[in-house]
């Protein structure tokens, strides 16, 4: 079957099985390797897109079942010039990605809840740790992503000085 998705702003057009999964399009078929495979069941969170801007695991989804969506994969979501968005980067500054084989998944599925909480309050720890349910890390153990995701909602310091993480993220007394 004939069918077009619009894939981090741009449209392609493609015959595709109707058993083919999205995951499988993404990274055989376009090339966009940054959505991994990682349980082929929905249980790791590895291949975590947005399907017109909600984030889903692509490993779920059947390539024909999103057929005129918009698809956003972290190929997609960097800031002209190279540079990580502010939620990659305060993750990279609390030490989120270890090896960063989830590390799509999660920024993919994460900067969903950092959009949704944009001026706003920041969200709570335990309300970030709900979120990140579905997506497996071995390396990290949450808490350095927990503290990014904070220092991601945390409020511009004045005077443009960089914010620090919230309150009580540090995970050091004194």
């Amino acid at each position: 079957m004939d069918l077009t998705l619009n894939v981090n702003g741009r449209p392609e057009q493609f015959a595709a099985q109707p058993n083919e999964l999205l995951v499988e399009r993404l990274r055989d078929g376009l090339g966009l390797t940054g959505t991994k495979v990682g349980c082929d069941t929905g249980q790791c969170g590895t291949c975590v897109v947005r399907l017109d801007g909600r984030s889903v695991k692509s490993c779920l989804i059947l390539t024909a079942a999103a057929a005129g969506s918009e698809v956003t994969t972290i190929e997609g979501i960097g800031v002209r010039g190279g540079e990580l968005t502010g939620l990659q980067e305060a993750l990279r500054q609390e030490h989120g990605t270890q090896c960063g084989f989830c590390t799509p998944g999660m920024v993919m599925a994460l900067g969903e809840l950092v959009e949704n909480t944009s001026g706003g309050e920041a969200p709570t720890e335990p309300e970030i740790r709900e979120w990140l349910t579905g997506n497996l890390c071995r390396c990290t153990g949450y808490h350095s992503v927990v503290r990014g995701v904070q220092r991601a909602c945390a409020p511009a310091a004045p005077d443009g000085a960089e914010a620090p993480a919230a309150a009580g993220a540090s995970g050091r007394e004194g």
